[in-house]
């Protein structure tokens, strides 16, 4: 089997995998996103799976694309990267399967935007529809509030700020939970926990483990299901209307998760890349 992991900058995460791969004597190339060419001309790629690491969403979704439109297989696919890289889709593939989510509406003038916020009522979060880390989200807990959140968007005028997501904000009682799925499992989970509203761990949230329970597991593998499922990571809120997901993320990290659940992420990672690649290698 000829396994590629497609990365850029190598972090704990990835040094893990690769460390995993080592101990089962499996070889693989290391395809650093930086320095890759690609032909579009080409018909193949000399592998068999490629495992996606990249911290670059946009040379991960290329590159998927291109791999995936040639028949090689990769985790995680094309169209999982490309629902999950954008949370209006995500959310949409979330409501489609009727996974329980926040409410959320799309906008894409201040005009339409501001009713939209006063439709679901305050307070109301603000979130451009690519990015990550807690990065640019805003709460607006008035109108005041709204028209200057909506004005400094409008006068940025970059992509991430031409649309308009919009969601309700749920009261999490200071934490919310970060699942990880790998198949059709959820394999472990976090609390994230935080005196501030945004609880990213980015944000200097603090952790703990979350058991999974029966029910977490069912939202957690139905959501990941519903963007395709793969290696994902789920963040889910304990709303006063049961669980609901908030987000699905494809390359998530996961290194400060694995002492705090006793779980070796990057293990059940590689098994899993291993089993589908075995599954999709040539034979004869």
């Amino acid at each position: 089997m000829r396994l590629g992991v497609l990365c850029s900058i190598v972090r704990k995460e990835e040094k893990l995998i690769f460390e995993a791969f080592r101990e089962r004597g499996v070889d693989f190339e290391k395809i650093d996103d930086r320095e890759l060419s690609l032909d579009l001309h080409s018909r193949s790629f000399p592998w068999d799976i490629v495992l996606e690491r990249s911290v670059n969403h946009a040379r991960a979704l290329h590159t998927l694309k291109l791999f995936n439109d040639r028949g090689l297989p990769t985790i995680n696919t094309w169209d999982v990267a490309n629902i999950c890289g954008d949370k209006v889709l995500t959310t949409n593939a979330l409501v489609r399967a009727q996974v329980p989510t926040p409410k959320t509406i799309v906008a894409y003038t201040p005009e339409s935007a501001l009713s939209a916020i006063e439709t679901l009522g305050y307070p109301v979060v603000l979130k451009p529809a690519v990015g990550s880390w807690g990065r640019l989200v805003a709460r607006a807990n008035d109108r005041h509030a709204a028209e200057a959140l909506l004005e400094h968007k409008q006068i940025l005028g970059s992509y991430h700020h031409s649309i308009f997501y919009i969601q309700e904000y749920v009261e999490k009682s200071g934490r919310d939970i970060r699942a990880f799925v790998v198949g059709n499992q959820t394999i472990c989970a976090i609390y994230r926990m935080s005196d501030h509203w945004i609880t990213n761990t980015a944000r200097g949230a603090t952790t703990a483990n979350c058991p999974v329970t029966d029910e977490l597991n069912e939202i957690c593998v139905a959501a990941a299901n519903a963007v395709g499922g793969g290696i994902l990571a789920i963040d889910v809120f304990e709303s006063e209307r049961g669980l609901q997901v908030n987000e699905v993320n494809y390359t998530m990290e996961f290194r400060n998760s694995i002492d705090v659940t006793g779980v070796p992420i990057h293990e059940r990672i590689v098994d899993y890349t291993l089993a589908l690649g075995e599954a999709s290698a040539p034979t004869g």
